[in-house]
């Protein structure tokens, strides 16, 4: 077995949802879910089939974010994961129904932040073992610290 590190590609502004599946319809109904959830959003998923003709799945609404959502994919070519590229709506709007999707059997990630997923290789196929979102922690938050995030939570609606 071969253990590989594959960096995802997020453009600017994108948030990134990375899962595992089990059918090949998980394209379409991941569609459904995030136009029933925010129908305004832009996004484009990627979903790698596992069996049959083994092809990589597609839909979405925006060109830019579906293309990078097949090279993700691509370059994860690990089974029944799908990767979920979205612009002008956050993962917090949509998770939950994603989770409740039938197909869906787990979450990887949702994050905007640089991701790279951990993947094994072994001779009948890849899957992937983890992800590494973001960066280590630099230290504890301070007093200041804290009202920062909750200034932030409120200035974007989040909070009261």
């Amino acid at each position: 077995m071969e253990i590989k590190t594959v960096k995802m590609e997020i453009p600017g502004e994108a948030n990134i949802i990375i899962g595992q599946s089990h059918f090949i319809k998980t394209a379409e109904d991941l569609y459904e879910i995030v136009v029933n959830s925010v129908p305004h959003a832009k996004f484009g998923i990627a979903f790698c089939e596992a069996s049959g003709p083994c092809l990589i799945r597609a839909e979405g609404n925006d060109e830019e974010l579906k293309e990078t959502a097949i090279k993700n994919a691509n370059a994860l070519a690990s089974g029944h994961s799908f990767v979920l590229l979205l612009k002008d709506a956050f993962p917090i709007n949509i998770l939950n129904a994603i989770k409740q999707c039938p197909e869906v059997c787990s979450i990887y990630c949702a994050t905007a932040n640089p991701v790279e997923a951990i993947v094994a290789e072994t001779e009948q196929g890849r899957g992937i073992l983890g992800v590494i979102d973001g960066f280590k922690p630099k230290g504890i938050e301070s007093a200041s610290d804290i009202d920062k995030r909750k200034d932030f939570l409120r200035k974007i609606g989040y909070k009261l």
